[in-house]
């Protein structure tokens, strides 16, 4: 009798690491899942004397992929952001985030631009509006300015396929 305690604390330690070591750690929940974008006016990385905000937006789906040069996982996602860019299925927002405007240029020369249109979040203060984590995030933002889905780290091989591309087809499908 006295071992069943430590028997029982033992078998339910173990069944929350088995639940714990299936979930997927980038599945973190997002409240800004079906709400609107958080509203934004930031300069544009290539022109900063021109803004943009998430209301010039409204209409189009588009994806706001969040990065920095100084980022090594955005390193590891460019590739297929640059690949995503070429089949010009969807707008291309970036979020350049915390960074020297600089290097973020000097690092889209180098490694290749992706997006339609990157902005500057020098302060970080849209990144917290938007409940980033870490560099590098990607949001779908549907017709309407609703976010649709959060992709937390880089983007991998097949997730473009798996994902990404099946809500852009049907965030296309729906109306404005």
């Amino acid at each position: 009798m006295k071992y069943l305690l430590p028997l029982f604390l033992f078998i339910a330690l173990a069944v929350f690491l088995a639940i714990g070591l299936n979930l997927n750690p980038r599945e973190i929940p997002s409240p800004l899942i079906d709400k609107p974008a958080p509203a934004f006016n930031l300069p544009i990385l290539a022109t900063p004397e021109q803004r943009l905000s998430q209301a010039d937006l409204k209409g189009k789906v588009w994806l706001l992929n969040v990065w920095a040069s100084w980022c090594v996982s955005c390193r590891e996602e460019h590739p297929l952001l640059i690949e995503l860019a070429k089949q010009n299925k969807v707008l291309l927002v970036g979020l350049n985030y915390k960074d020297e405007i600089q290097a973020a240029n000097g690092w889209l020369s180098k490694h290749g631009n992706p997006y339609n249109v990157s902005v500057m979040d020098a302060d970080g203060r849209t990144g917290i509006d938007y409940g980033v984590y870490g560099v590098p995030e990607t949001f779908v933002i549907d017709k309407r300015g609703l976010v649709r889905y959060k992709h937390t780290g880089p983007v991998q091989p097949g997730d473009l396929e798996k994902v990404f591309l099946p809500w852009i087809q049907q965030l296309e499908a729906e109306s404005a």
